[in-house]
C-alpha cells in the first residue's frame, strides 16, 4: 500500500516556520517511503480566508520545492461533508443543539463554580422531535455536536509512543456551526479533516502536538464513520526563544524570510533538522534530509528557536553551494554580472546573498572615497609603495613587505586604515582579494583623494 500524506494550511494568514515544518517533515517521509503528499487548503472560513494567503501559500511550497501530487481546498467539498453528516446523523452520533453562546457560558462558570469539570451536558439530548420543532418557531438555529463515546481511546503514536485518553475526557464537539437562514451550517475543521483523510486514503497524519486532543476526538470520528484511522506522527513544538510562534507575528513568516534573502536550503536543512537528534548540518540538496530521515531521532520535548542560529545557518549554506548554484539564485533576484573571483573573495563575509551586490558596488564605484584625516600621512605613504600589477595574486604580500620596511606599524596599525580607506569598513574580505578586485587607479585614489 501506498503511504499518502497531507499538509493541511488554512489560508488565514502566512505560513510561518512552525507549520511549514510540519509541510516540510511530511514531504520527507513520502520521499523517504516512496508515498504521495498532497496539498489541503483548509479553507471553509469564509470570514478569515484571503486569496493573498492562499497565493503566498503556494508561493512559499513552489520556493521550497515541496512539491505536492495532488492539491484540493475544502470549499469545493462541502457536498461530500453533507453527505458524511447524513450518516452522522442516521447512527445517531451526530445531534442538534440549540443553546446559545451565553447560555453555554453560564453552564461552564456553573461547573467550575461547583468544582465539575466544564463539559458540556448534553441537554440536547434530551429535547423530543416537538421541542426542535418549537425552538426553531422561535427563530433558534441548532449547531450540531458529535456524541463521544465515554470508552478509552488509544493510539500508538510514531513519535511519542503509546497514548490513552480515559474515559470523557471532552465535551462533545461542535462539527457543525449553527445552520444560516438557509439551513446551511458550516463545518468545522474537525470534521472536514476527517472527511477529507477518508476520501483522499491518507494513511499517516504527522503534525505538531497541539493538535494530540483533536486526534483523540477525531479518531472516534473516523470510526464512526466505520473507517479504519490512519496512523499518528505528533510533533514536539518549535518555540521562538523571544516568544510563542505564530502566523501573526512578524518575523517568523516564510513569505518574509523569503524576501530577506534566506535561502530555501537554509530553510529546509534547519527546519527538518531542529528538535531531533541528528548534529545540524548544512545541505545542497534535499535528498540528503531524505536519506537521513527517521521518526526515532525526533525529540518528545519541545525545542526553542532562534533566529541567530538561522542567520549563522544561512552563511553556512551559502558558503557550501557550488558557484552555478550560487549564479541561478543571483540571476533569479536580478542581480548580474558577479564573478566567481568576486564571490570566493566576499562569500566568508556574505549572511544573505543581496549582499554580494554592496561589495560589488563598493568596489566597482569609482567616487568612493572614505575621508579619515588622521590616516592621511599614512596612506599618502603606502599609495607610493603599491606594487605596479595589483591583479597578481600576491600583490598584497608584496604591497605589505613593502609597508613594513618602511614604517614601524603593525597588524591593525596597518590593516584598518587600509581598509576603510578602500571599502569604508572595519570588516569584509581579507585584503589580498580586494586589491585584485579595484583596479590601482581606484586604489590610488582612494588612498589619496587624487
Amino acid at each position: 500500500m501506498t503511504n499518502k500524506v497531507r499538509f493541511a494550511p488554512s489560508p488565514t494568514g502566512f505560513l510561518h516556520v512552525g507549520n511549514i515544518r510540519t509541510a516540510i517533515i511530511n514531504f520527507l517521509f513520502a520521499q523517504k517511503t516512496g508515498g504521495e503528499f498532497y496539498l489541503r487548503l483548509d479553507d471553509t472560513d469564509e470570514q478569515r480566508v484571503k486569496e493573498v494567503y492562499r497565493q503566498t501559500i503556494l508561493q512559499d511550497m513552489s520556493w521550497l520545492q515541496l512539491n505536492y501530487q495532488q492539491l484540493f481546498q475544502q470549499s469545493n467539498r462541502l457536498s461530500c461533508y453533507e453527505k458524511a453528516k447524513q450518516q452522522l446523523l442516521n447512527n445517531g452520533r451526530l445531534y442538534e443543539c440549540f443553546e446559545t453562546e451565553e447560555e453555554l457560558n453560564l453552564q461552564r462558570k456553573s461547573q467550575i463554580a461547583s468544582g465539575v469539570r466544564p463539559i458540556y451536558n448534553r441537554a440536547s439530548l434530551q429535547l423530543t422531535t416537538q421541542q426542535k420543532s418549537d425552538l426553531r418557531k422561535k427563530g433558534l438555529k441548532p449547531h450540531y455536536r458529535f456524541l463521544l463515546k465515554d470508552s478509552p481511546v488509544s493510539w500508538q503514536d510514531q513519535i511519542k509512543g503509546k497514548i490513552t485518553y480515559e474515559g470523557r475526557h471532552f465535551s462533545d464537539p461542535v462539527l457543525f456551526r449553527q445552520e444560516d437562514e438557509t439551513g446551511f451550517a458550516v463545518p468545522t475543521y474537525t470534521f472536514c479533516s476527517v472527511v477529507d483523510d477518508i476520501d483522499y486514503n491518507i494513511t499517516h497524519i504527522i503534525r505538531g502536538e497541539d493538535h494530540v486532543t483533536n486526534t483523540a476526538i477525531q479518531i472516534q470520528i473516523f470510526e464512526a464513520l466505520n473507517a479504519t484511522p490512519p496512523l499518528f506522527a505528533h510533533l514536539a513544538l518549535i518555540k521562538a526563544s523571544a516568544g510563542k510562534i505564530s502566523k501573526r507575528l512578524g518575523g517568523f513568516d516564510i513569505k518574509t524570510m523569503r524576501e530577506n534573502g534566506y535561502d530555501y536550503l537554509t530553510i529546509l536543512a534547519f527546519l527538518a533538522q531542529i528538535g531531533t537528534s541528528s548534529a545540524m548540518t548544512t545541505i545542497t540538496n534535499i535528498n540528503q534530509l531524505v536519506e537521513n530521515f527517521d521518526f526515532r531521532n525526533f525529540s518528545k520535548s519541545a525545542t526553542n528557536y532562534d533566529f541567530t542560529e538561522l542567520t549563522q545557518f544561512n552563511h553556512k549554506t551559502l558558503q557550501n553551494l557550488d558557484f552555478a548554484e550560487i549564479k541561478n539564485r543571483l540571476n533569479s533576484l536580478n542581480i548580474n554580472n558577479i564573478s566567481q573571483e568576486l564571490w570566493e573573495a566576499c562569500k566568508k563575509n556574505i549572511n544573505f546573498l543581496p549582499e554580494i551586490e554592496q561589495w560589488q558596488q563598493t568596489f566597482n564605484d569609482p567616487n568612493f572615497l572614505y575621508h579619515n584625516p588622521e590616516n592621511i600621512d599614512f596612506l599618502q605613504l603606502v599609495a607610493t609603495l603599491l606594487p605596479q600589477d595589483t591583479t597578481n595574486s600576491n600583490a598584497w604580500q608584496i604591497w605589505l613587505g613593502n609597508i613594513k620596511e618602511k614604517t614601524n606599524k603593525q597588524g591593525k596599525e596597518i590593516f584598518l586604515p587600509i581598509r576603510l580607506a578602500l571599502t569604508g569598513k572595519e570588516h569584509g574580505p581579507e585584503l589580498k582579494h580586494i586589491i585584485n578586485l579595484i583596479p590601482r587607479e581606484q586604489i590610488i585614489f582612494r588612498l589619496t583623494g587624487k
